[in-house]
């Protein structure tokens, strides 16, 4: 890790520290995936307000895989593509009651087999549920690590960015890392009129805008 990088993730450090884990309200793996899933371009405040009843209504994979589509989507209608999600969330129950003894597999290979979890949502169970060296790249960690200049340009792809970041962060701050920048690209160094003069990496940035 260069010296730059480490002071960038010191001060991202000091101003999120471990507050990200309230951001998604969950008790157990079960429910930090099903919130993950609903959250793809929906706001957290959206989500917390939808699961409580959602997963009282379905507290284990037995009871959402005997669900309907239709069923779920009563409790979801108001997160943002709620019939797919609906879809993907009763298929990911069925996987797991049928493939994984309905637990909630640990590796990235085994989450990625359930409908509707991508890479970056298993990166997010990873990192959160299991405590795993993993890092999620969404929209906005994509951005704040290309204007951090923290991966090359040619890092163009989400995964091309995971992988450039994991060659420089250590193991131990990776699974919090995902958050600080993220937050960083959700209320500071936003995609449009991004907050520059109150920006405490301001220093160590190089983007031009």
């Amino acid at each position: 890790m260069t010296k730059r990088t480490g002071e960038i993730l010191k001060r991202l450090d000091e101003a999120y520290g471990t507050e990200y884990r309230r951001y998604l309200n969950h008790e157990n793996a079960w429910q930090l995936l099903i919130a993950t899933m609903l959250s793809a371009q929906c706001t957290d405040k959206r989500i917390n307000q939808v699961t409580p009843a959602l997963f009282a209504a379905y507290p284990t994979p037995e009871a959402l895989a005997a669900a309907t589509p239709e069923e779920v989507f009563q409790y979801i209608r108001s997160v943002s593509y709620p019939n797919n999600k609906a879809k993907h969330l009763v298929g990911m129950a069925k996987r797991l009651v049928a493939d994984f003894q309905s637990e909630v597999p640990t590796t990235l290979e085994e989450l990625t087999t359930l409908p509707g979890v991508g890479r970056k949502t298993a990166n997010v169970i990873q990192a959160v549920a299991f405590g795993k060296a993993a890092l999620a790249v969404d929209t906005h960690v994509f951005r704040v690590s290309h204007r951090l200049n923290l991966v090359p340009s040619t890092a163009t792809t989400p995964y091309a960015v995971e992988k450039a970041l994991r060659r420089y962060i250590p193991d131990a701050t990776v699974a919090a890392s995902h958050y600080w920048l993220l937050l960083h690209g959700r209320y500071t160094c936003t995609a449009r009129n991004p907050k520059c003069n109150n920006c405490g990496l301001a220093h160590l940035c190089t983007w031009k805008g």
